[in-house]
């Protein structure tokens, strides 16, 4: 590759992208998002980065493009405001109401007049279909296909333009559903987009799968619509290569897999700026980290261990409904830049509503009366009023300090100074709590860990939050205003498969499980195949699903020994079963002998990686970088803090605190007593207690 690589990642307030150039130079740009059509923020940012690199129009940068990663919010803006497709089910007789039993799943379980979620099929438009395969594969229903039909042309008259279709067993035997595939499509050949519950789920069991499927056919035709529309207006400038979306796995592939799996890319975005940190952590020497990114909409946070992020296999819950496929477990609460405060009933309430990109924070001068965390932020001086977003904005310090005054202070006896600190104070502990909550479900003492922090309110408020939870040290990347778009850049390709296979380990049938390996194996290796990835650069890893009898959640246990695993095997399968339930779960039946559910096969397909992660100046000594001081308030009076610029600092340069670190997206707060190091890795370290280390 000898052209421009460009990662997108599609926010709720801005559209950042990343852009490496023949020369592994790391350049980063930002957009406000455009919600009616998300491709127009898209091509606005890529003219953006046209005009940087110097090109005549587009339509010249576009042919030079080697590659456009994308992570789009498309399909959790969709589940988020539930405007998806209509959609209509057509499942085995006596399980149309599979979807409403949820597993007996409530979220708030002391609430009992707590609302069922919105439903993405109504029960007029759940059609019952005599048919049934048992557990083994065999049919002891045929498919009625006159039922089927008849289905189908109800649907229809309904207007669902999207169907889902779940079989109990079809991930066993799937004939009946894809039989039911071409009665569809002969009945209702306009139909939009159609989802058999054994390609968007191979495995039970049938609430799991229902609403999985639910969910996939919901939201397909708009991710359809969206990357169809954004691959033909990319063509139509020029652009000739590879177009990958970014999935929830932590991989990319290309739209048309993700057309079909539309599931798939639920909070691609945030998976992306995990594995951008993973990244950048590997390249700083850390394993052990809590990712987060703070961005004008939300704050999202994700544990990794061993470099590695934690991925939930099970018991998937998003917005309300089950996603039955492995996701990089990342954590949302409403907490950006954008995020709203107010004062209710005398009490001072900051998000989760948030201002978006449009009107945007007060100090935007866009209109807003509202106060934002932003506006908090400029008025306690920690953002400037010139020169922000690189330049390209000014802000209205007197009208966020008057809105904060009005809506904040007024009520609560404050002035605006203190009212914007606690604005401050309320947020920083919000995601301080929700990233306190996530550790210790998984067992783990943040002040044993790191922090990598990004997004491009990230840096800003990264010291208030690792002080909350006694954390001692913080990275930002330089790319940190950008970071999501950086991570589906480095994103590898991954194909994650599942088949079924039920039965006790002692009965595995060996030539059945090898089969079942080898089909998985085949399956990969066609999606993969049109992906253009160089020989030696595709490596697999396989497991076989295995649970103890009456588990409803698998655990994914390695095979070494691949597809030529033997039966001397078996015995070594069971002992890694039960030291990983163990590491893992904390407990082992070590004389029970376990239930196999299946295969898995994890495919990654390595992509390039920029040579480094940002662009470094050259100037060591911070008196040389200094532009001169701001005053800023840390909560027991102002301070006048050096402001640097961050574009001249160059790798060794230490700076102590107090100061500003401006960077072209975003701002590094460095607090009194603390010390922050520009290393190699071009990613700020902040200690903030050096004495201590």
């Amino acid at each position: 590759m000898s052209g421009y690589r460009v990662g997108i990642d599609v926010g709720g307030t801005f559209t950042d992208l990343i852009a490496v150039t023949p020369s592994s130079e790391v350049v980063l740009d930002k957009t406000p998002t455009t919600l009616d059509d998300q491709s127009r923020g898209v091509l606005t940012g890529l003219a953006q980065l046209a005009d940087r690199f110097g090109f005549a129009d587009l339509g010249s940068f576009c042919r030079e493009l080697d590659v456009v990663v994308h992570g789009t919010t498309t399909a959790d803006n969709t589940m988020i405001e539930m405007n998806g497709a209509a959609v209509g089910l057509l499942v085995t007789e006596g399980h149309r109401d599979e979807i409403e039993m949820r597993r007996v799943h409530k979220e708030k379980i002391w609430d009992p007049s707590y609302p069922a979620p919105p439903p993405i099929a109504r029960r007029r438009a759940r059609i019952p279909i005599p048919q049934r395969h048992g557990y083994d594969g065999e049919e002891l229903l045929a498919l009625d296909e006159a039922a089927v039909r008849a289905g189908v042309q109800r649907l229809k008259a309904l207007g669902c333009d999207s169907i889902a279709v779940m079989y109990l067993f079809s991930f066993v035997d799937p004939s009946h559903e894809l039989r039911t595939r071409e009665i569809i499509l002969e009945e209702y050949p306009e139909v939009a987009h159609i989802s058999l519950s054994h390609e968007v789920m191979a495995r039970g069991p049938e609430f799991e799968r229902v609403s999985t499927t639910l969910v996939n056919a919901y939201v397909a035709p708009k991710i359809a619509r969206y990357v169809g529309n954004l691959e033909a207006e990319l063509r139509a400038a020029g652009f000739a290569g590879p177009l990958l979306v970014m999935q929830s796995t932590g991989g990319v592939m290309p739209p048309d897999y993700v057309s079909r799996r539309a599931v798939s890319v639920l909070a691609s975005g945030p998976t992306g700026g995990v594995m951008g940190a993973t990244v950048a952590a590997r390249a700083a020497g850390v394993g052990d980290f809590v990712a987060v990114d703070m961005g004008g909409t939300s704050y999202d946070l994700c544990l990794v261990r061993h470099g590695a992020p934690e991925i939930k296999t099970d018991w998937n819950w998003r917005y309300r409904y089950y996603i039955g496929m492995p996701m990089v477990d990342v954590q949302s609460v409403g907490a950006g830049g954008g995020s709203i405060a107010r004062v209710r009933q005398g009490a001072l309430l900051v998000g989760p509503e948030s201002a978006g990109s449009t009107p945007g924070p007060v100090c935007y001068g866009r209109g807003s009366t509202e106060p934002t965390v932003t506006d908090a932020d400029v008025v306690l001086g920690y953002l400037p009023a010139t020169g922000f977003a690189s330049g390209r904005m000014t802000l209205d310090v007197d009208a966020a300090r008057t809105a904060i005054e009005t809506a904040v202070g007024a009520p609560l006896g404050l002035d605006a100074t203190h009212a914007a600190w606690g604005i401050e104070r309320i947020v920083n502990a919000n995601m301080a709590n929700a990233t306190r909550k996530v550790l210790a479900g998984y067992g783990a003492d943040p002040r044993t860990m790191a922090m990598i922090a990004y997004g491009g309110n990230g840096a800003v408020h990264a010291w208030a939050i690792a002080r909350e939870l006694g954390m001692g040290r913080v990275l930002v990347p330089k790319t940190a205003p950008a970071f999501s778009a950086l991570g589906v850049l480095v994103a590898d390709y991954v194909v994650d498969l599942v088949r079924s296979y039920v039965v006790p380990l002692s009965q595995v049938d060996l030539p059945h499980l090898r089969s079942l390996l080898a089909d998985v194996a085949d399956e990969a290796g066609k999606e993969l195949a049109h992906t253009e990835l160089p020989d030696g650069s595709v490596h697999t890893e396989l497991y076989v699903l295995m649970a103890y009898q009456g588990q409803n959640f698998d655990m994914s246990v390695p095979v070494p020994e691949g597809p030529g695993i033997a039966d001397v095997d078996l015995l070594d399968l069971a002992d890694r079963f039960h030291d990983r339930h163990e590491a893992e779960r904390g407990f082992a039946f070590r004389h029970q002998q376990p239930l196999v559910r299946g295969v898995r096969l994890v495919a990654h397909g390595t992509t390039p990686k920029p040579d480094h992660l940002g662009e470094a100046g050259t100037v060591t000594d911070p008196a040389a970088a200094t532009k001169g001081t701001r005053a800023v308030w840390f909560g027991d009076g102002w301070v006048d803090a050096p402001v640097l610029d961050g574009k001249a600092l160059g790798p060794g340069a230490s700076i102590d605190g107090p100061a500003l670190i401006e960077e072209p997206f975003t701002v590094v707060v460095v607090p009194p007593g603390a010390r922050c190091t520009l290393g190699p890795s071009l990613a700020y370290e902040l200690l903030l207690d050096p004495a201590s280390t």
